[in-house]
C-alpha cells in the first residue's frame, strides 16, 4: 500500500480518543510495518538496508526516541519521516508492537 493510499485511508477514519487505535487501523499499521518498513529493515525485521527492528535491537532505545524516529525520520539516512501517514499515538502503538517482536 503506497503512502497516498494510506493517507486517503486516514482521511476516512472516524475520530478517536487519544491512545485509542481502532482494530481496522491496527491491521493497516501492521501491514505498513510488514510491507513498508520491511522493504528496508527486512521482511522479518532482522535488518537489511536499515537496522534490525527486533526487540533485542531496540532494547537500548526509549519509546520516545523510536516514536520520534518513525514520525520524523533520521536525517542523513534512508529513514524517511512518516508523520502525516500516522499519528503520534499510532507511532507509539507501532513501537509497542515492535517491542513484542514479529507475530
Amino acid at each position: 500500500m503506497g503512502r497516498a493510499a494510506i493517507l486517503l485511508g486516514l482521511l476516512s477514519l472516524p475520530p478517536v480518543f487519544a491512545g485509542e487505535i481502532p482494530a481496522e487501523r491496527q491491521a493497516e499499521l501492521l501491514n505498513l510495518l510488514r510491507q513498508d518498513c520491511g522493504s528496508c529493515h527486512g521482511m522479518t525485521l532482522k535488518g537489511g538496508l536499515g537496522p534490525p527492528l527486533l526487540p533485542e535491537a531496540l532494547a537500548g532505545k526509549s519509546d520516545d526516541f523510536l516514536a520520534d524516529t518513525l514520525l520524523n525520520g533520521r536525517p542523513g539516512t534512508a529513514m524517511p519521516p512518516w508523520r502525516g501517514l500516522f499519528s503520534p499515538d499510532e507511532a507509539a502503538w507501532l513501537v509497542k508492537q515492535l517491542r513484542k517482536g514479529p507475530s
